[in-house]
C-alpha cells in the first residue's frame, strides 16, 4: 500500500486495518520490527551538529574577530611584528574559547536529551506496553490520553470525550473533537475530526487510534521537509554581533574621516591612509 495515495479518513476501521495488514489488538513484535527497518529512511532526522572544524571556524565571522584580523594585517603591513602577533594572539584565545563553550554547551544538550525519551502506549503481541515514538510503525494501534504526543498520522477507531491540540498545524486556538466516523476525501485537514496527526498532543479524553503514516509522510513531516530549522540565535548571540558591527561602522568612519582629512591637508596620500589605519587600530 502506498501511504501517499490512501486518503485513510474516509476509509472505515475495519477496512483500513485490512489495507495495512494490522488487527485491533495490534502488531506482533515481529511485524514490528520488521516495518521499523521498511521504514528508517521516512523517520524525520534531528538537526545535525555542526562538525568541531566548522563551529572553529565560524568564530572568526564575528565583526569584532574580523576588526582584529584587520588591525593584524594593518601591523604587519606598518612593520610592527609585535603588535600583529599580540592581537593574532588574542583573536586565537576568542576563538578557542568561543568554540569550547559552545562545544560543552552542545554535548550537555544532549545528554540532557538523551536522558529524556518521549514515550507512548502500544498494543503489541495483545498487550499494552510502553515504546519509544521513534520505534512507532504504520499498523501499530496506540492509546491515547490527557498529555500523549501523538506519535503519527492515523485513524481514531475508539473515542470518548477526546480532545485534541492541533494549533500546530490548524492555528486553531481550541482544541479539536475526534470521534469515530469516515470523512470525505477532499476535507481539509481541520475537518478531519476522526484523525489524529503527528506533532499534535492529547488535551483531554481517551482513544484508540491506528498508525498509518510516520515521519516524513506525516503532515508534520511533509512542512518539516520543506523548512531547514535552525537553532535560535539567543540574546548574548546577538547583542555581541550588534556590538561588533557598531564598532565596525565606528571604525569604518574613524578611517575614512581621519584619511579625508589628511588629503584636505595636502599630506601624501600612502602616509594619510597609513597613519588612519594605525589610528583606527
Amino acid at each position: 500500500m502506498n501511504s501517499r495515495e490512501t486518503d485513510f479518513w474516509s476509509t472505515s476501521a475495519d477496512e483500513l486495518l485490512g489495507r495495512i495488514q494490522s488487527r485491533p489488538e495490534g502488531l506482533r513484535t515481529e511485524e514490528a520490527q520488521e516495518r521499523q527497518a521498511r521504514y528508517a529512511s521516512a523517520r524525520l532526522k534531528p538537526h545535525q551538529d555542526i562538525r568541531p572544524l566548522f563551529a572553529l571556524l565560524s568564530q572568526f565571522r564575528s565583526p569584532i574577530i574580523l576588526i582584529l584580523l584587520f588591525a593584524a594585517i594593518v601591523s604587519l603591513f606598518l612593520a610592527d611584528r609585535t603588535d600583529a602577533l599580540i592581537i593574532l594572539t588574542i583573536i586565537l584565545i576568542s576563538a578557542l574559547l568561543g568554540f569550547w563553550q559552545e562545544h560543552g554547551a552542545a554535548k550537555a544538550v544532549a545528554a540532557l536529551l538523551s536522558l529524556v525519551r518521549v514515550k507512548t502506549e502500544v498494543w503489541r503481541d495483545g498487550r499494552l506496553i510502553e515504546v519509544p515514538i521513534e520505534e512507532i510503525v504504520p499498523g501499530d494501534v496506540i492509546n491515547l490520553s490527557a498529555g500523549s504526543s501523538i506519535p503519527g498520522d492515523g485513524l481514531v477507531i475508539e473515542s470518548k470525550d477526546l480532545f485534541v491540540d492541533e494549533a500546530m498545524l490548524t492555528g486553531e486556538t481550541y482544541p479539536a473533537e475526534k470521534s469515530v466516523s469516515v470523512i470525505a476525501a477532499a476535507a481539509a485537514l481541520s475537518q478531519r475530526t476522526n484523525s489524529v496527526f503527528m506533532g499534535t498532543h492529547v488535551v483531554s479524553g481517551h482513544a484508540k487510534a491506528i498508525v498509518v503514516h510516520v515521519g516524513k509522510e506525516t503532515e508534520f513531516g511533509r512542512i518539516a521537509s520543506h523548512v531547514m530549522l535552525r537553532p535560535p540565535e539567543s540574546e548574548f548571540e546577538r547583542g555581541v554581533r550588534r556590538f561588533g558591527y557598531l564598532l565596525l561602522e565606528v571604525t569604518l568612519l574613524l578611517v575614512f574621516t581621519i584619511f579625508a582629512i589628511n588629503v584636505y591637508l595636502h599630506r601624501p596620500v600612502l602616509d594619510s591612509f597609513l597613519f588612519s589605519m594605525a589610528l583606527a587600530v
